[in-house]
């Protein structure tokens, strides 16, 4: 990056330090945040280059993944960024977003808790508020879709088992499962969390919709109510989970069984 802005437009740089002809020849992890965004945003401002209002706005909000979390009003904040650069910006995010997340589609077959971790991971992580989802499966367990059913606080989310098992009667789903994040980055449940789904769980049983799981989604790991037998054994699932340790994403051991040897075989008969 050049040590001083030189303003008037990056078109006026020596080609060797302009951030579009640096990507096109060695790449775009050789640019810096600032010189990222100075490609989506094109132009700067009168007296700015492209790259020096990229650096004004990450210091604004703090850097990336500040960016991920301010609305539009807020990036227009910062002067020459208007609504139409802010919108460019929102879409290169949500389309990273979408590229991490594992596809996770209808007529997908739910396997693992963490196969739903690694989907909803990329959406949930920037979050600064909580988002409840419920995810409606078929009698084989199928995905038929997902949706939102609760916007929250920083520390509430509100929702009742109405709004949840309206929808899941509405579209014939057989079965349920919930996840919702923690903003804190912490995935370990909270007493409001274990009631909540000790009240959903009741009230799909009445219904005869089985609650398979409920994922909270932390900074990095996760927690599956499956996973831990907290739902008991009328509903739940019992799939390939974390370390229960740690709340890391891991694969468990395969276990090893010892070969018995003919000999001892032959004893046996």
């Amino acid at each position: 990056m050049p040590k001083k802005d030189r303003g008037g437009g990056i078109h006026r740089w020596p080609e060797s330090e302009r951030p579009r002809e640096r990507l096109l020849r060695e790449g775009p992890e050789s640019l810096s945040d600032a010189q990222l965004i100075a490609i989506l945003l094109r132009i700067g401002r009168p007296d700015s280059s492209a790259v020096q209002v990229a650096m004004d706005l990450l210091s604004h909000v703090d850097g990336l993944q500040g960016l991920a979390n301010r609305g539009l009003e807020e990036l227009c904040g910062v002067s020459g960024i208007g609504l139409a650069k802010a919108a460019q910006l929102k879409a290169a995010i949500e389309l990273g977003k979408r590229v991490l997340a594992t596809p996770l589609s209808t007529e997908t077959k739910v396997r693992a808790s963490q196969d739903l971790f690694h989907h909803y991971y990329p959406r949930l992580r920037d979050l600064r508020h909580e988002v409840f989802k419920v995810i409606l499966l078929d009698a084989k367990h199928t995905i038929i879709r997902d949706a939102t059913v609760s916007k929250g606080s920083l520390t509430l989310s509100i929702v009742h088992p109405r709004e949840v098992f309206n929808l899941a009667v509405r579209e014939s789903a057989a079965a349920v499962i919930f996840v919702h994040n923690h903003p804190s980055g912490d995935p370990q449940p909270s007493a409001e969390d274990r009631a909540l789904t000790a009240r959903l769980a009741a009230a799909g049983e009445l219904l005869g919709i089985q609650v398979l799981d409920h994922l909270i989604i932390g900074d990095g790991r996760y927690v599956s109510f499956a996973d831990r037998g907290w739902l008991g054994p009328v509903s739940g699932v019992a799939w390939s989970s974390p370390d229960e340790d740690d709340g890391k994403v891991k694969k468990r051991p395969a276990r090893k069984f010892k070969r018995a040897s003919l000999r001892d075989a032959n004893r046996k008969t």
